[in-house]
C-alpha cells in the first residue's frame, strides 16, 4: 500500500516542502481523507514522470474542509467522498469559482470491529447500525446487548469520521437517514488511522471508514457484512460486491473537483490528464474500485467541452450504482 501510517504527517510534510516561490509549477490539492490515497498515488507517479518539475501538495482537511478552501480559491483541486452540497455550491458561486466534477473511483465504506468480536460474524443490519448511531442513542445505548440481547453485556465503543468528513455525511445519510444526524458521544477523527488504532485496541469497538484503510489493516481488524433490509443477504465489501451493486447502502462514488480557472494552467491540466489516464490503475492499487474506462472518457469529454457543474443537484444521495453514475455523467 502506497500511503503511510500517518496520512496527516505525509500531507503536512508535502505542504511544508513546497516553496512559496514555486507557485507557477505548484498544484494544490486538499479535501477527503478517503480520496487521499488515490490522489497521493497519482501525485507521486506524476511527479516522477515530470522529474519533479511540477510539485503537487495533497492535504487532508476532510471533504467539507476541503470545499471551504476550494470555494475560497485557495486550492486547485478538492477531493470529495460525496458530491458537492448546495451550501458549498453557493459558496463557490459567491466567489466566482466554477468547477469540473470528476468521479475517479468507487469506495465501499466499511464497518469494522476488533478481531475478538465474534457476535457480528453473521453481519449487522442497517437498522441495528441506526440504533447505535442515531442522535437518540446518545447517553442511552451504551452496551452491545441493548441492540441485540444475544450480544454481550459489554460497553459499546464507537469510532467514526469527524463532522467535516464526507464519510461522516454519507454514513449518517445512509444509516440514520439524514446527513450529519448522529450521536455525539463517539471518538471522531478526520484521520482514519486514529480510527483504525482505536478499534484495533478495544475488543468492544466498532467503527467505519473507507475500504482502503481496512485493506491496509486486515491483520488488525475484521470487516462486518451489512444486511440492507430484512430478507436480504449479509454482504461484505469488496470489488465484486461494489461493481455488481450488491453492497448497499455503503457503496459510493468518490470525486475530485477541479477549479475551472486553475485548469487553464498548464501544470494543473497536465496533472488532471495524468489522473484520468492512470487513475483506474492506481485506484485499484490502493484498494478502491476503479471505474470503467468509459467513465474516465466521459470526464475527458467534459473537460474538453467545458462542461462544468455537478450531476447531483447539491444534495446527498445514497445507493448510486456505477451504471447510474455513468448514465448521469453522460447527460451533463
Amino acid at each position: 500500500m502506497r500511503f503511510a501510517s500517518s496520512i496527516f504527517a505525509t500531507a503536512l510534510s508535502a505542504a511544508l516542502a513546497a516553496p512559496v516561490s514555486a507557485q507557477g509549477v505548484l498544484v494544490k490539492i486538499d479535501g477527503s481523507s478517503t480520496v487521499y490515497p488515490v490522489t497521493e498515488a497519482v501525485a507521486e507517479e506524476f511527479q516522477k514522470a515530470e522529474k519533479n518539475a511540477i510539485k503537487v501538495t495533497v492535504g487532508i482537511s476532510g471533504t467539507g474542509g476541503g470545499f471551504k478552501k476550494f470555494c475560497r480559491g485557495e486550492t486547485d483541486i478538492s477531493g470529495a467522498s460525496r458530491p458537492i452540497l448546495k451550501a458549498e455550491m453557493d459558496a463557490c458561486a459567491k466567489e466566482g469559482i466554477t468547477y469540473y466534477e470528476l468521479p475517479v473511483a468507487f469506495d465501499a465504506l466499511t464497518v469494522v470491529v476488533n478481531p475478538k468480536n465474534t457476535w457480528l460474524d453473521r453481519g449487522i443490519t442497517v437498522e441495528q447500525l441506526k440504533r447505535m448511531w442515531e442522535p437518540g442513542a446518545q447517553g442511552k445505548v451504551m452496551r452491545w446487548n441493548q441492540i441485540d440481547p444475544s450480544w454481550p453485556d459489554a460497553p459499546l465503543k464507537l469510532f467514526g469520521a469527524g463532522a467535516d468528513s464526507g464519510t461522516f455525511d454519507y454514513f449518517t445519510e445512509a444509516i440514520v437517514g439524514k446527513s450529519k444526524s448522529s450521536r455525539g458521544d463517539f471518538t471522531a477523527s478526520e484521520d482514519d488511522n486514529v480510527l483504525v488504532q482505536g478499534v484495533q485496541r478495544d475488543a468492544n469497538a466498532l467503527g467505519f471508514f473507507g475500504y482502503a484503510y481496512y485493506a491496509e489493516n486486515k491483520e488488525k481488524l475484521k470487516s462486518v457484512a451489512v444486511i440492507e433490509k430484512a430478507g436480504r443477504p449479509a454482504v461484505k465489501p469488496d470489488m465484486t460486491t461494489v461493481i455488481d451493486g450488491s453492497y448497499q447502502p455503503l457503496s459510493r462514488p468518490i470525486f475530485i473537483y477541479v477549479n475551472a480557472k486553475a485548469y487553464g494552467r498548464a501544470e494543473v491540466k497536465k496533472f488532471v490528464e495524468y489522473y484520468m489516464a492512470h487513475g483506474a490503475q492506481l485506484s485499484k492499487e490502493v484498494k478502491y474500485v476503479p471505474l470503467p474506462d468509459r467513465a474516465y472518457q466521459i470526464n475527458r469529454e467534459h473537460l474538453a467541452k467545458g462542461k462544468k457543474g455537478t450531476v447531483f443537484g447539491g444534495v446527498a444521495e445514497v445507493g448510486v450504482r456505477i451504471e447510474d453514475l455513468l448514465a448521469r455523467e453522460a447527460k451533463l
